[in-house]
């Protein structure tokens, strides 16, 4: 029978900590008690050393924990437990692919948070496709999910990811799972990124950073640190302020514009959308009387961090305006959209960016007038930062690079 919604009791979710900060801001406050979480990433990226430190932390506060392995046996999960320098007596672990023999053991144990390694080696006898196909993966998550659910067991599963960087298995499996978050970076930095692609109980805009060590991963509770860069300012590099959620990440875009000897000039980025990048160049070429349509341009942002933000339109006009002309930007940040006409766009979250900035010595910050108005009304604006208001892209480049 349906019911009225007014007779429905709502209470507010219960959450429990993994210990790890930076999980906790990106799951909306922590663990939520029944929900079902998909982690995905590529191989080596981490995500079972991340999750083996959250149930240790865990076990750890007296918490009731189960860890299925299906890609490691228990000795090895013994030696990695062993290299986080954390308390392993107490952890209990099954080595087990076959879903029955899962599922029994969490209704007999019934474990407050259990953590699934990994959901492709999981398969179930009552389907005839092999471990991993799509039959198995969709059967096994919805077995997983209703004892999840029946007993307010938190689940954590570890995905694999395609070549392409999406989740392995079908769509539907996303659709399933209470959240799904993503676990990037590169194997040859010490620095990972968490993200959330869907959270039921949460925002998917904040963003956590983990520093891989010997003992594991540890959160970054400044990440601007890491990724700018010390030193001199070189020619081709624009400081960022891009907003994730509810925290500012600067970082250094970085530009190479140089001579094409193709009759397609080449357009490589790496942090950042290879279509903002056209449209950025198609700007400057038409607003700003740049002549980049035979030039390979290469945009990098420094310490392997991906940036969507609108805002980081400007820098990179900047370092592509830089790398062009061969002159540094000293101590100058900038953020805004960029728009089609030529004009520099209001962008949210003006203080935080500034805050930011001024906390790390940027004495010079470019910004959308509306922008540098509103701060100056509030009077917002840090000791010792000169806000410049710009408009146009063409009176930007001429003011800052000529």
């Amino acid at each position: 029978m349906p019911q009225r919604l007014a007779s429905v009791s709502a209470h507010a979710e219960e959450r429990l900590s993994s210990g790890l900060s930076e999980l906790d801001l990106v799951l909306g406050g922590g663990l939520v008690q029944g929900s079902v979480v998909l982690v995905g990433g590529e191989p080596g990226i981490g995500k079972s050393t991340l999750l083996l430190q959250a149930l240790l932390d865990l076990e750890a506060r007296g918490v009731a924990t189960l860890l299925v392995s299906g890609e490691e046996s228990p000795a090895q999960v013994k030696m990695r437990a062993r290299r986080l320098d954390g308390p392993v007596d107490d952890l209990r672990l099954i080595s087990e692919t076959r879903s029955a023999q899962v599922l029994a053991c969490l209704e007999e144990q019934m474990p407050a948070v259990c953590v699934v390694d990994s959901i492709q080696t999981m398969w179930s006898e009552e389907i005839s496709s092999a471990p991993g196909s799509v039959s198995q993966i969709r059967d096994v998550t919805g077995q997983l999910l209703r004892v999840a659910k029946g007993n307010a067991i938190t689940m954590l599963l570890v995905g694999h990811v395609t070549k392409a960087g999406d989740l392995a298995g079908p769509r539907v499996l996303e659709h399933m799972v209470d959240a799904v978050l993503s676990f990037e970076g590169d194997r040859t930095r010490p620095y990972r990124i968490l993200r959330a692609a869907k959270n039921r109980f949460g925002s998917t805009n904040e963003v956590g950073v983990f520093q891989m060590t010997g003992r594991g991963l540890v959160g970054v509770p400044d990440p601007s640190a890491l990724f700018l860069e010390d030193g001199p300012a070189s020619p081709g590099a624009a400081i960022l302020a891009a907003v994730e959620g509810s925290r500012c990440l600067l970082a250094e875009v970085q530009a190479l514009v140089v001579s094409s000897a193709l009759a397609m000039p080449r357009r490589v980025t790496r942090g950042v959308d290879g279509n903002r990048l056209a449209m950025v160049t198609a700007v400057l070429t038409r607003r700003a009387g740049m002549r980049l349509g035979e030039c390979d341009i290469f945009v990098n942002v420094g310490g392997g961090l991906s940036v969507e933000d609108p805002a980081a339109d400007l820098p990179l006009a900047l370092a592509v305006a830089s790398a062009l002309h061969d002159k540094p930007l000293p101590g100058v940040a900038a953020f805004g959209e960029l728009s089609l006409t030529g004009r520099v766009r209001y962008v949210a979250h003006g203080e935080v960016r500034v805050q930011e900035l001024a906390r790390h010595g940027i004495e010079r910050v470019l910004a959308p007038r509306r922008n540098v108005d509103e701060l100056r009304d509030r009077g917002a604006v840090p000791q010792g930062v000169t806000l410049q208001a710009v408009e146009d892209i063409q009176d930007v480049v001429r003011g800052v690079i000529a």
